[in-house]
């Protein structure tokens, strides 16, 4: 029995001892791990009080219990003793991002998206002047006003293109820069009407009209009244043969003679083959009825731009003078597009109608004539 009691107590020691390295060494990895986190001191904390509080039989044999304090000293001294571990290992591990790692990648970043910026193209924004004002003498504005200097409109106030008149800002004075093709209005030299007067005489050719009742229909088209007529009446004149096509009226003539000029004016305007125009200008003055004139004034519809068909013929016959003797030139279209190259052809002797109707044309249109144009250096043929 005695040779057996020493043995015991060196396996109690042993036992103790290795209890106590297993209770440092917790300690020394939560210091190393951490240090300071309250978890890791109450592990080490219990190891302690477990040994402390071991049974009172066998107080005698463990070592003696070592304090909170100097545990803490021991395992600081340890842990400036090891080597230090690499960064990455550290980095790895358990435990949050260090500030100096953060400032590092807030660093990169801010550094990235200033890169990005700098790479990226430059909008440069430019100021628009104001516009400066067109010369007064500009080619361009010059189109947009009339004879006068005043700014040409382009519209009605209703949407629609402005339409040519014979007065106003849209009077003939201006026809020749409301569209482009109307520019013969204003630029052509050989334009009608005009003042016949020193003309040649000559024993001209009698025009040969081949008249004979036809259907018609009457419109107030705006500027005037036109009748148009169906197919089949025509005149030769020069070798030629023309179709009539329409007539229409204009108060005063637009024709003048020596300086007259007459009550009313019908143009009959003909068409040949190859698209080639003759007009026939019949002069009237106030007098007797004239039957002709009577029928389209009774065929004439209640509203404009609607074209009336007339119950009965139409014979061109009774529109004419009974002495055909006539004026000859060329000239131009009297409305836009004011086209030349047109055969005109004046009676020299008026027809006539009455006082009533002519007052019936004059309430309709009080003045559509376009003034006379210049001659020029044309030729005027009087039959004789």
């Amino acid at each position: 029995m005695p040779f057996r009691l020493p043995v015991f107590r060196f396996s109690l020691r042993v036992h103790h001892l290795f209890a106590l390295a297993a209770g440092l060494g917790l300690v020394m990895g939560a210091y190393a791990s951490g240090g300071h986190d309250s978890g890791s001191s109450h592990a080490a904390s219990a190891t302690v009080t477990a040994t402390a509080t071991a049974p009172a039989s066998e107080a005698e044999d463990r070592p003696k219990v070592i304090g909170k304090g100097e545990l803490k000293r021991k395992a600081a001294a340890a842990k400036a003793a090891q080597p230090e571990a690499p960064a990455e290992s550290s980095a790895s591990g358990p435990s949050s991002v260090s500030m100096s790692d953060l400032r590092e990648l807030i660093d990169q970043k801010i550094a990235e998206v200033r890169a990005k910026q700098a790479a990226a193209p430059a909008v440069k924004v430019v100021a628009k002047s104001p516009r400066k004002p067109r010369a007064a003498g500009a080619s361009a504005s010059a189109a947009n006003h009339d004879a006068h200097g005043a700014l040409l409109p382009k519209e009605d106030g209703h949407g629609h293109d402005l339409h040519w008149q014979y007065g106003g800002t849209t009077g003939p004075q201006s026809w020749g820069q409301l569209k482009p093709e109307f520019q013969s209005c204003m630029l052509g030299k050989r334009q009608s009407p005009i003042d016949i007067r020193d003309g040649i005489k000559v024993q001209l050719e009698p025009i040969q009209f081949e008249y004979r009742p036809t259907a018609f229909r009457v419109i107030d088209n705006g500027h005037t009244v036109q009748v148009n007529l169906d197919p089949g009446n025509f005149i030769t004149v020069t070798g030629r043969r023309y179709e009539l096509l329409q007539f229409h009226f204009h108060r005063p003539s637009e024709e003048r003679i020596n300086g007259r000029q007459f009550d009313l004016v019908a143009h009959l305007v003909h068409k040949d083959a190859e698209g080639r125009l003759a007009v026939v200008a019949v002069l009237m003055d106030q007098g007797k009825d004239n039957p002709m004139v009577q029928l389209v004034w009774n065929s004439l519809p209640l509203e404009k731009g609607i074209e009336q068909a007339a119950p009965v013929l139409l014979d061109m016959n009774l529109m004419l003078p009974e002495t055909r003797l006539y004026y000859t030139y060329m000239g131009s279209l009297t409305t836009p597009p004011c086209s030349e190259g047109v055969l005109w052809m004046v009676m020299k002797h008026p027809a006539s109608l009455s006082r009533d109707q002519l007052a019936i044309f004059s309430r309709l249109y009080s003045n559509n004539a376009r003034p006379v144009q210049p001659l020029g250096d044309r030729l005027i043929k009087e039959g004789m």
